[in-house]
């Protein structure tokens, strides 16, 4: 099983895949909503965090207690920066 997470300025998407025995991701559940106007002024990689806590809310029932193990893809890349120790003022 496997979430895959993406932002953009306005919106968040998400979505949860399940291999098939043939080997192809199919789809389960998408889940769309848009950033609210406060939201929208996140910086990028808190907006990846919040679409990955929307995703494994709305999919909690799914994903808890599961025989498969799960994981969560997303642009990481945009996290690198919050990753790292900051420089506090």
């Amino acid at each position: 099983m496997r979430m895959e997470v993406d932002v953009s300025d306005y919106a968040t998407g998400e979505v949860l895949l399940m291999e098939g025995k043939d080997g192809l991701w199919r789809l389960v559940v998408f889940l769309s909503k848009f950033l609210n106007k406060i939201e929208r002024n996140y910086e990028i990689h808190n907006k990846e965090i919040l679409a990955i806590i929307r995703g494994l809310e709305n999919w909690r029932h799914l994903l808890e207690g599961t025989c498969f193990k799960f994981e969560i893809w997303m642009d990481h890349k945009n996290l690198e920066y919050f990753m790292k120790a900051q420089k506090l003022n």
